[in-house]
């Protein structure tokens, strides 16, 4: 762990002077625009009031290169006359500006057409308790000391390995933000959060070939960020390895994706179960709900409710209350991500995900899961992704192509690194073949699994 960062949880009210405004002062904005907009005629409403800043220093070949400050606020108002919805927003919390905005909602309001699946979130599914997540952790982190871990991370990397020849900088930032939601069926709630990072991008060269490769750490509390050397090191390391890349010829093979791109294949998931797809039948797994759409040993989790989590939250960006729920369930999909429209269109009911996912969390069971060194033995031979390049995923009919870089697997060894070529196959039949998942989880962000391996992909090269 890092020794240079202090790093302390508060609540909201305990650190207004972090933020322009108190957290009592955005309620009370919250509060005001709902006020107006029933007596200006909207028959419901919902506010959303934010603000927060950030810093940023970035230090490329031991200069600091960039150093950037933000601070930002807004607020937004949705309202409804009848079935009738309008939406504004601005930056300028004036009172005069409240209400226009206000204003300008109930204007569009009148001029959209009645959708009967439109409205506030049904009561009864409204968070009435929020537990404190310990989402909150201030950095007081002067900028002199951000360039001076910014400047041993880099220098980390750069002295990590001789074929280390330049840089892309290092990076440390720092970022706290609160808010309010309210509506107008009595509920008002918020919480501030920050999010911290710590990254590294360096060139590796030898002979005619330069690659590049990158590592970073992110947290909501400084203190559970990786040393900064570490970052560093890790960053090299990941360069060096893939100088002297060769090509593959076409084949079929198994594919085993490194952990911090494999959650790659969460994002694909959860938008093909995601509401908006759904309803609008423009994804490859519709009408699935209850048949097995992973191979038998994969079990996927939302967890709304870790402590520190960096995608956790006490209630959905409705209000709705929250539940850790089993999407997966041997390979069974059990639910789908739905907000009170996409719910209501489809004839079902919110499941608290407006907004997206929570902490999404891939494990497999019955002896499914390996550590990285059990992966590429039971792999044995094939293709370790590291890179993937491009967006070639159709999600209304599940096929997946897509550049990749890596290295060759032999024996259960890595061999040699690889690069220009392209792994081809559908989602449907890759979740499917899914044959182990690793241990070797990674927390970089909401969707969260070890290196997963798929039998029988194709690999495209020379």
């Amino acid at each position: 762990m890092s020794t240079l960062v202090s790093s302390a949880p508060r609540s909201v009210d305990s650190a207004p002077d972090r933020f322009s405004n108190p957290a009592d002062g955005l309620r009370s904005i919250a509060r005001d625009m709902l006020a107006y907009a029933r007596q200006r005629g909207a028959s419901a409403a919902a506010a959303d009031v934010s603000e927060g800043f950030g810093q940023s220093v970035t230090v490329r070949q031991g200069e600091v290169e960039t150093i950037e400050y933000n601070r930002d606020k807004g607020l937004a108002i949705t309202v409804y006359i009848g079935q009738q919805r309008g939406n504004a927003s601005t930056s300028d919390f004036s009172p005069q500006a409240v209400r226009d905005t206000v204003d300008a909602a109930l204007s569009i309001a009148r001029y959209t057409a009645q959708d009967d699946c439109s409205g506030l979130p049904d009561a009864d599914l409204l968070a009435r308790d929020c537990p404190d997540l310990d989402l909150y952790h201030p950095w007081d982190l002067p900028v002199d000391d951000a360039i001076e871990l910014a400047k041993r991370c880099e220098r980390s990397a750069l002295d990590a390995d001789a074929r280390i020849v330049n840089s892309e900088g290092a990076t440390v930032n720092v970022h706290e933000t609160q808010f309010v939601h309210a509506n107008s069926l009595g509920f008002i709630g918020g919480y501030p959060g920050s999010r911290h990072s710590i990254s590294c991008a360096v060139i590796a060269g030898k002979d005619d070939t330069m690659e590049r490769d990158y590592w970073y750490s992110v947290a909501r509390d400084a203190g559970d960020l990786l040393d900064v050397e570490q970052v560093g090191r890790i960053a090299a390391q990941r360069t060096v390895r893939r100088l002297n890349a060769r090509q593959l010829d076409t084949m079929q093979v198994p594919v085993l994706f490194e952990a911090p791109i494999a959650s790659s294949l969460l994002g694909h998931f959860v938008a093909a179960v995601s509401g908006g797809s759904l309803y609008r039948k423009s994804s490859f797994l519709l009408d699935q709900l209850d048949q097995p759409v992973f191979a038998p040993h994969v079990n996927i989790e939302d967890i709304p409710d870790i402590r520190k989590g960096l995608a956790s939250s006490p209630f959905d960006d409705e209000g709705v209350r929250v539940q850790t729920r089993r999407i997966i369930e041997n390979g069974v999909l059990r639910g789908y991500f739905l907000g009170s429209y996409s719910a209501r269109k489809l004839g079902l009911r919110t499941t608290g995900n407006a907004g997206g996912n929570h902490n999404l969390i891939l494990k497999a069971s019955g002896g499914g899961e390996l550590d990285f060194a059990g992966l590429l033995r039971q792999m044995d031979r094939g293709l370790l992704v590291t890179e993937l390049l491009g967006q070639g995923v159709n999600h209304v009919t599940g096929d997946y192509s897509r550049g990749a870089a890596g290295f060759w697997v032999e024996h259960g060894e890595i061999r040699y690194p690889v690069q220009e070529i392209t792994i081809a196959g559908n989602l449907k039949d890759m979740y499917r073949n899914i044959v182990a998942a690793g241990n070797d989880m990674l927390v970089q962000g909401s969707r969260q699994c070890g290196s997963i391996l798929v039998d029988g992909m194709t690999v495209a090269g020379r």
